[in-house]
């Protein structure tokens, strides 16, 4: 495919990190250092280079927070040169006073979202008085917060949402079902639950990781299913994760084809929602 789409025409790929090795203007965080960059670089060039291809005008870029931990310049340096192509979805620490002061600035800078990762804090992840600011300004300000987890993390989510029904969720990567090669009913019914909450979505994304884990991915066809059934296309989005998308014979073309091509069950209306006006909705605004 190499149709030329205006950037309010095709896709939008919801889940993509980049980085630099300009570790002057950037530095890691955390004791990461340049050896640690798998792959070495994947800067904006590089993924604007990818999606170049595949009819994808518009990428949300995601926090890297084992590389940059709260800093979000790149992505936001990033979005102030890209305005129309990148919008971002930041980190913000919830343990320092007042975050909710530091997300109503980043709004400015194209930060229409927040990751928050059960990788962090472990069980601990959604306590405390600067979470909770979190979520009511995210109720405020529609920025999305968006859930790392893994299947356990499900039902301390579920009563989060239940407690901030206005905040805006993103649920990442199927909540990384099947991410130990088995996918299990009990998980996916788990994630169709949060559907009750209507302001809860789901990144249909890291097939690489997921199941069999070999495109074209059909053995995630059933748990998709579910989930649209459970959502409706309108809570639904693609998305890739690259660059990790794109190792041990997984390619960009594998993930956008499984939604485009594979997805049978779908009207031309629902992929549409899938793979652009979903997450348009929750990130351009």
């Amino acid at each position: 495919m190499t149709a030329s789409y205006g950037t309010n025409d095709g896709y939008i790929d919801a889940h993509s990190h980049i980085w630099t090795r300009d570790i002057d203007r950037y530095p890691l965080s955390g004791g990461a250092v340049l050896n640690d960059l798998d792959p070495p670089s994947f800067n904006t060039d590089e993924l604007l280079t990818l999606i170049g291809g595949h009819g994808v005008s518009r990428v949300v870029l995601i926090q890297h927070h084992k590389f940059y931990g709260f800093d979000n310049r790149y992505m936001t340096d990033a979005t102030r040169l890209n305005p129309e192509r990148f919008r971002v979805v930041g980190m913000v620490n919830d343990q320092e006073p007042n975050p909710d002061t530091t997300m109503r600035s980043l709004l400015e800078q194209g930060v229409t979202g927040f990751r928050i990762t059960s990788w962090i804090r472990g069980r601990k992840w959604l306590h405390g008085p600067g979470m909770e600011a979190i979520w009511r300004c995210a109720a405020e300000t529609r920025q999305a917060i968006c859930c790392l987890m893994d299947p356990p993390f499900l039902p301390s989510l579920d009563a989060m949402c239940r407690k901030h029904p206005d905040t805006p969720v993103v649920i990442d990567h199927f909540s990384r079902i099947g991410v130990d090669g088995a996918i299990r009913s009990r998980d996916v019914k788990q994630l169709c639950r949060l559907s009750r909450h209507r302001n809860t979505h789901v990144k249909l994304s890291a097939y690489y990781a997921l199941g069999k884990k070999q495109p074209p991915y059909l053995d995630l066809l059933p748990m998709i299913r579910q989930l649209l059934d459970a959502f409706g296309p309108e809570r639904l989005m693609w998305a890739s994760d690259s660059p990790y998308q794109l190792q041990d014979g997984n390619s960009y073309a594998d993930s956008l084809s499984l939604v485009r091509d594979r997805l049978d069950f779908l009207s031309d209306g629902d992929r549409d929602w899938l793979l652009r006006r979903t997450a348009n909705h929750v990130y351009w605004f």
